[in-house]
């Protein structure tokens, strides 16, 4: 079959729509490439001859099995253990420590796990941590969350290939916290995975059913929002998190002309915000 991967202006903006409404995505004007990269393997999948004929059918609320791989191939972005560092430091330096003294257990929010890299990351900075000071966390529980069916399942079934081990992880996190399964592959060990328990959440939805926690992630993720879903979405964080709780958010990102419901703490290095 001799595929038609093009899209003209018009297929484009119906599709820009779609995608904003679905799960508040602001794709840019000229990311006609990024849609065909991402929505291309799609067109064998579900048997189209072209990509504009995938825009249409997609935009049909009757293909609700097409609707959901097109968001889920969209969405799924590129991620790494203990991306940029800091975060994973600060949490064993200055928020267990300071958490340690609510004598209970502490909920952590990882709100687009991706893969699993970054709720799993969370987790063993809590293992490393409580192997450093016997006794000081009663406990830590965290959610991971992603729009991306596909996505959650990789990261409940947690084994990993070599090409993603290589990524962020040293060679002694892996001997520590991974168990080889063959083939290259390697699974996240019984004790970390406990930590962490993972559910489908739309960022664009309620936050309701959540609960409360001391702690959210929220990095390189509102990058992808316009400024309105950007402050909804803060805003339904604040309401999230416990008094004092912080937020993580993306080492490019800023919550300046969105909300004023945090204080922003300088870090050396990186910024955490601390609900007001």
């Amino acid at each position: 079959m001799n595929l038609n991967k093009n899209l003209d202006d018009k297929e484009y903006q119906q599709f820009r729509s779609f995608l904003e409404q679905q799960c508040g995505i602001v794709l840019g004007d000229n990311k006609q490439y990024l849609v065909k990269s991402r929505l291309a393997p799609l067109m064998a999948r579900f048997e189209v001859a072209s990509l504009s004929e995938l825009v249409t059918k997609t935009l049909s609320p009757r293909e609700r099995q097409l609707r959901a791989a097109v968001v889920d191939a969209m969405t799924t972005n590129e991620t790494l253990w203990f991306r940029d560092t800091y975060p994973f430091e600060l949490l064993k330096n200055k928020l267990f420590p300071e958490l340690s003294e609510l004598r209970r257990p502490i909920k952590i929010w990882s709100a687009a796990s991706s893969s699993g890299q970054e709720p799993y990351s969370i987790a063993m900075s809590a293992a490393e941590y409580k192997q450093s000071k016997p006794g000081g966390l009663a406990g830590v529980n965290i959610v991971g969350t992603d729009i991306s069916n596909t996505m959650l399942d990789i990261c409940k079934n947690a084994e990993y290939d070599s090409l993603a081990l290589a990524r962020g992880l040293s060679p002694e996190r892996r001997r520590k916290f991974f168990t080889d399964s063959g083939h290259g592959m390697a699974r996240v060990n019984d004790d970390i995975k406990r930590m962490v328990s993972f559910r489908h959440l739309n960022l664009l939805d309620s936050y309701a059913l959540m609960g409360k926690f001391e702690i959210i992630f929220c990095r390189n993720v509102l990058i992808y929002f316009s400024p309105e879903v950007k402050a909804k979405i803060i805003k339904q964080f604040h309401q999230a998190l416990n008094p004092k709780g912080y937020l993580f958010l993306g080492a490019s990102e800023s919550m300046t002309g969105l909300s004023d419901d945090f204080e922003m703490i300088r870090c050396n290095p990186g910024i955490i915000y601390q609900k007001k």
